[in-house]
C-alpha cells in the first residue's frame, strides 16, 4: 500500500508576531519545517511527502527540500484559503490505495514512533487520530454560563491525522463547512467513524514565541540523547 504525508504549512502564523511565516523560522539553525520533513522521510523509505505552502514561499520551500538526500520524495503544492482547501489541494496528488497522513507542518516535534503507531492503527481500523488527555481543569462555556467538565473525558487532538485514502479523499470532495476544524471532522461529516490513538505531549504545535523556546529545549535533549 502506498504511503503519503500531506504536510500542511500554508499559513502565515500571525500570532508569532513575525514577518516570516512560522514554518520558516529557525530552530537550532534549521527551518522549523525541516524537522517535520526529516522525521517523515525517516519514518518509511517508501513514503512520499506533499508539502503545502503559500504561493509566495514556494521558492523558499524548494530550497529546504533540496537539502535532503532524496528530494524527489517531496513534491510541493500551494495552499488554499483555509486549512480544508489546503488539504484538498494536497490530496489531489494521492495515487492508488494509500495510507494518508495529514500533519501540521509546524508540529516539528512529531516522532517516528507516533507515525508508525498511526500507520498501524489505520491499516487495522481505517483511521488514527492522535490525542492526549487534558492536563488542566476544563470549563465549558455556554452563553453566559460555564461549568466544569471531567478532564478524564476530554482529549486534545493532534496530528498526523491518518486515514485510508478511500476514506479521506472522498470526504474532501464534499462542500466546505465552517464546522470543519480538522480532517476528523471532515471525515465524520461524510459519514465515517474516526478512531483515536495515543498522541504525545511533546508533539506541540508552534503557535506563539514561547513555543519556540520549548521546542528548542526538546530538540536539544533529543540530540543529546540521540532520540528522534
Amino acid at each position: 500500500m502506498n504511503k503519503y504525508a500531506v504536510i500542511v504549512a500554508g499559513g502565515y502564523g500571525l500570532r508569532m508576531g513575525s514577518t516570516v511565516p512560522k514554518q520558516f523560522l529557525h530552530l537550532l539553525n534549521r527551518p522549523l519545517i525541516w524537522y517535520t520533513l526529516d522525521t517523515f522521510l525517516r519514518s518509511y523509505t517508501d513514503l512520499q511527502i506533499i508539502l503545502v505552502l503559500p504561493q509566495e514561499h514556494i521558492k523558499d520551500g524548494k530550497a529546504i527540500v533540496d537539502q535532503f538526500n532524496t528530494p524527489e520524495r517531496i513534491s510541493i503544492t500551494t495552499g488554499g484559503i483555509s486549512r480544508f482547501h489546503s488539504v484538498q489541494n494536497g490530496l489531489q496528488a494521492i495515487q492508488g490505495n494509500a495510507v494518508v497522513f495529514v500533519h501540521d507542518g509546524v508540529r516539528c516535534l512529531v516522532s517516528v514512533p507516533l507515525i508508525h503507531r498511526c500507520y498501524k492503527q489505520t491499516i487495522e481500523k481505517g483511521s488514527a487520530i492522535p490525542a492526549i488527555m487534558a492536563s488542566d481543569s476544563i470549563r465549558i462555556i455556554r452563553g453566559n454560563e460555564h461549568f466544569t467538565e471531567n478532564r478524564q473525558m476530554v482529549r486534545m487532538v493532534q496530528t498526523p491525522q491518518t486515514f485510508l485514502s478511500d476514506i479521506i479523499v472522498p470526504a474532501f470532495q464534499q462542500p466546505y463547512s465552517v464546522d470543519f476544524t480538522d480532517e476528523a471532522t471532515v471525515v465524520e461529516a461524510h459519514g465515517q467513524k474516526v478512531f483515536l490513538t495515543e498522541g504525545e505531549y511533546d508533539n506541540i504545535k508552534i503557535t506563539r514565541p514561547t513555543d519556540m523556546i520549548v521546542a528548542e529545549k526538546i530538540l536539544e535533549e533529543r540530540l543529546l540523547l540521540k532520540q528522534f
